[in-house]
């Protein structure tokens, strides 16, 4: 490959990661990477369309007024992700607002925003936010193509499950299923010298479909230990009164609730249970739970000593209980997402390894018959010789 032609198609790789991550992370509902703003309630910082670096709430750390942040919003839009910026920190939370704004989100209706609420920061350098100017646009057209064809795939087949996110899943496999198909076919023995010099001449590679398989198995392995956690929400009243009602407590006092944390696979797993706001502790903050099992945890809500309406939330991260439960909490202990890497490497790695061993990397090849082409060639060289 030429390096003209490397380049080419190293850019349009880049183009395609960047647009599929801006899709991808808003169907999970979590930037992954980047993210981008659709209104102009962030103009002149951000305008409609416009893309922005986005560092996911865990790696950048604390967050404070002036940062700008997407969180996950409650009315705003009847709800979801928002990006708008910190004006204000209070006791109970963040006050944001959008810099074109004339009101602050929580005068609006929107409830403060929990440090749990907030999924990732913009990116800045010298204060300022980095802007990739239409990068939503394009991401958008793509989301919107790709939202006609599962709209199409399932009212043409029947088939609901081809909407949403797990529709997006079975468009992608389908896709690359033809992708693997076109490039056989383009590579099969039966193809002529010219065609085999585009495609690739020595077979499929077993260390690909290896890669292929790990990959797999890491994104459903993620997927068992993402989707059932995150954040649990406890809509508390602080009221003048007692009440038999546990998330009406007199103000000043506090209540004890009980926390279930549910297995519904047949793989252990080790939980973790942490409060992710003010006036809430657990105990205890860690739970190994056996295939079809549950346990519980003791969540104390405390009543701020003003009267109204708070939300009080804990958060929950999950995990396969395929390393020891020692080795899982120092890893927790140094970052949340350290076991869910550590997991995915074990899984992941140990199959590309157990592969590698087994198929020793040799290519997969199709045997056929020699074509024509090559026993008129055998022949015409017999005929030469015996002349």
């Amino acid at each position: 490959m030429s390096p003209r032609r490397l380049l080419s198609v190293t850019v349009q790789g880049l183009l395609v990661v960047l647009v599929v991550s801006l899709v991808v992370g808003h169907y999970l509902g979590q930037p992954v990477l980047l993210s981008f703003v659709e209104t102009g309630s962030m103009q002149p910082t951000l305008s409609p369309g416009d893309g922005f670096v986005a560092i996911p709430a865990p790696l950048a750390g604390a967050v404070g007024t002036g940062d700008v942040v997407t969180f996950d919003a409650q009315e705003i839009e009847g709800g979801g992700l928002t990006t708008h910026r910190i004006v204000e920190e209070t006791e109970r939370g963040y006050v944001t607002q959008g810099d074109n704004n004339p009101f602050t989100d929580q005068d609006g209706g929107e409830p403060i925003v929990q440090d749990a609420d907030v999924v990732a920061v913009a990116g800045t350098v010298g204060g300022k936010v980095i802007v990739i100017p239409h990068l939503g646009t394009g991401a958008m057209a793509f989301q919107s193509a790709i939202d006609t064809a599962q709209t199409w795939l399932a009212t043409t087949f029947g088939i609901r499950s081809l909407q949403g996110s797990q529709g997006l899943a079975y468009l992608l496999f389908g896709l690359s299923v033809v992708a693997y198909a076109a490039d056989w076919f383009l590579s099969s023995p039966g193809r002529t010298d010219t065609d085999r010099d585009t495609s690739r001449d020595d077979g499929t590679s077993t260390t690909v479909i290896l890669v292929v398989l790990a990959v797999l198995l890491m994104a459903t392995a993620t997927a068992a230990m993402v989707v059932p956690a995150g954040t649990h929400e406890y809509g508390v009243v602080s009221a003048d009164f007692q009440s038999d009602n546990p998330t009406v407590i007199e103000r000043g006092t506090s209540e004890e609730v009980e926390y279930v944390v549910p297995n519904a696979g047949v793989v252990p797993v080790r939980a973790y249970v942490t409060p992710a706001s003010r006036g809430v502790s657990v105990d205890p903050d860690r739970v190994s739970v056996g295939g079809r099992d549950e346990a519980t945890v003791s969540v104390t809500l405390e009543a701020p000593d003003e009267t109204g309406y708070y939300r009080l939330l804990v958060d929950e991260h999950r995990y396969l209980a395929v390393l020891p439960a020692s080795v899982m909490d120092d890893l927790y202990a140094v970052h949340p997402w350290a076991p869910l890497v550590a997991i995915n490497g074990l899984l992941g790695g140990g199959l590309l390894a157990l592969g590698l061993l087994l198929i020793r990397g040799e290519p997969t090849r199709i045997r056929t018959r020699p074509s024509r082409d090559r026993s008129s060639g055998s022949w015409r060289l017999l005929r030469r010789l015996y002349r």
